[in-house]
């Protein structure tokens, strides 16, 4: 579905979510990344939508895989099956459980209806995993931050010079702005 579906706000909308998600019939969401279709670029989620709940009713499984994939062309976005099998792996192990299921920050949680509710049954996955953990590159934020705005300097002074070089070569051939 497209991913206005996890969040509309409008009633009508609003309200069925609400009553799927009360009904406890919303088993797990997973947002996809954008360009995974040739002739839609927007990004999409799925629902999985289940009635034999009986273990984790009052649960729902979000994933959020919006970083997945490789750009194969400007328009288009493959998923490599590894992850295509850490999706399904991460849903099967959460459904089944015989096996080890685990959130992972910036990935995956398996989250109560009660937190649904607070979201007022948005269904945005971010909301829920959160944003992975970086890990500290040992830099501090301080030197990094002066680094980093030097660095930015210097591309301005570039760009600074190369539309005045623009103008020049424009106005050689008679074209001024």
């Amino acid at each position: 579905m497209a991913n206005g579906s996890m969040s509309t706000s409008t009633k009508a909308e609003a309200e069925i979510r609400k009553n799927i998600i009360e009904a406890r019939l919303v088993d797990c969401i997973v947002t996809m990344p954008p360009n995974l279709f040739y002739n839609v670029t927007i990004p999409v989620c799925l629902w999985f939508i289940s009635r034999k709940r009986e273990n984790r009713k009052d649960k729902i499984l979000f994933i959020d895989a919006r970083k997945m994939g490789t750009i194969v062309t400007c328009r288009l976005r493959e998923l490599p099956d590894e992850e295509i099998k850490e999706i399904c792996d991460t849903y099967h192990n959460w459904c089944d459980s015989k096996y080890e299921y685990e959130d992972i920050q910036g990935f995956c949680k398996s989250a109560d209806i009660e937190e649904v509710r607070e979201h007022k049954y948005i269904l945005t996955p971010g909301r829920c995993v959160g944003i992975e953990e970086v890990e500290d590159d040992g830099e501090p934020f301080e030197e990094k931050m002066t680094r980093l705005t030097g660095e930015l300097a210097e591309m301005f002074a570039k760009s600074h010079k190369l539309e005045d070089e623009i103008r020049e070569r424009l106005g050689a051939i008679g074209f001024e702005f």
